[in-house]
């Protein structure tokens, strides 16, 4: 192998690559890089669950392929100060050459390099605004289990229709879901389960990616995203999701509109005094125009904090895991949110206020 490329566009991919390396100590091809220069450069890499694959423009003077520890390769191509590199094999290493600079890297045996799926088998491809599919995932992925003993609940649940992409996460707390409307997606319909290991990962990509749309194609067994010059491929989870819609209030018993700068603050405060329990109380009283949260903890002391809301129905003491309610702040995208509480012990319903396709529900701490 023989080749010369930019720094740039070889580190993104060895980059992105390196996030879907293998750790398993008994595999120690899963931890490498796989190089493999014929007429395009590929960066490949995969831990078995989920891989990549990456093209990088290249001169390629020789072709062949070897396979390096990613670690290593990613740090020696961000550490050289030029703009050209060049890669080929000598005596079976790489051979990384810039100005200046020459590193030798030890390789791997690429052989046991496992052959990354090209998606022949999918049954369903569409395609789906980059953009729609990122900050769908990313609206949701905090509020999946992080134990796989449920792997429904571990997961993330897409749902590509012809006027809507639904995107959904539950860990039986809390639920985030929003659905996007209007003409995201072209193709196929289809719904699958994405583990939450490899969602965090699609999000590193699509976060990296430049293009207006990709493609994704699924199959019972797995699905593939096509975004720019990248492939990622995953398995996805055999199961149902819950069926949530029968959990979610229908009528409120109260409601509070508050600016969300002004939540999320007044929760910051109550989180310092809410101890290892991590509990905060919200109190409703709207006859008195009051809302307020309260903290206490044994080993800090306790705490109580009002702000402006526009408040209606009746009176309400209700208890919640603070990092439950105020892990969705981040991703509402208005000013100001509605909180719809149904009744004590019955679940809490977050929305932004010019964000209708956003919808968040707690449970509350049982008393």
């Amino acid at each position: 192998m023989n080749l010369t490329t930019t720094k740039e566009k070889i580190l993104s991919a060895s980059v992105i690559a390196e996030r879907v390396v293998g750790k398993k100590e008994s595999l120690p091809i899963l931890s490498c890089v796989l190089l493999d220069a014929g007429s395009t450069l590929y960066v490949r890499s995969t831990n078995l669950e989920s891989a990549i694959d990456i093209s990088v423009v290249s001169e390629i003077k020789e072709k062949g392929t070897i396979a390096v520890p990613a670690t290593i390769f990613s740090q020696t191509i961000k550490s050289i100060n030029s703009d050209k590199i060049s890669l080929k094999s000598e005596s079976g290493n790489l051979l990384v050459e810039s100005r200046g600079a020459r590193t030798l890297i030890k390789s791997i045996p690429n052989e046991e390099f496992p052959i990354l799926s090209r998606g022949d088998d999918s049954k369903k491809s569409s395609s789906i605004l980059r953009l729609t599919l990122l900050k769908g995932i990313q609206s949701v992925l905090y509020s999946a289990s992080r134990s796989m003993i449920r792997p429904e609940l571990g997961s993330i649940y897409i749902s590509i229709k012809k006027e809507q992409v639904i995107f959904a996460a539950t860990d039986s707390f809390r639920l985030a879901e929003r659905i996007v409307t209007g003409k995201n997606s072209s193709g196929e319909e289809g719904e699958f389960l994405v583990p939450l290991k490899h969602a965090a990962e699609l999000v590193y990509l699509l976060d990296r990616s430049l293009g207006e749309s990709v493609k994704i194609h699924s199959s019972d067994s797995q699905f593939i995203v096509e975004a720019d010059s990248a492939r990622f491929a995953a398995r996805v989870v055999e199961g149902v999701f819950p069926n949530y819609s029968e959990i979610v209030p229908k009528q409120f018993t109260t409601e509070a509109t508050v600016l969300k700068n002004d939540f999320a603050e007044m929760l910051r405060k109550a989180r310092v005094f809410s101890g290892n329990d991590q509990h905060v109380g919200l109190h409703v009283y709207p006859k008195k125009k009051i809302f307020s949260a309260t903290a206490q903890s044994p080993d800090v002391g306790e705490t109580s904090d009002s702000i402006d809301a526009a408040v209606s129905g009746e009176d309400i003491d209700i208890k919640f895991h603070i990092g439950y309610i105020s892990d969705c702040m981040p991703v509402i995208d208005s000013d100001s949110i509605t909180l719809g509480f149904s009744g004590p012990n019955r679940p809490l319903v977050i929305r932004g206020v010019s964000d209708a396709d956003f919808m968040y529900l707690v449970m509350p701490l049982n008393r």
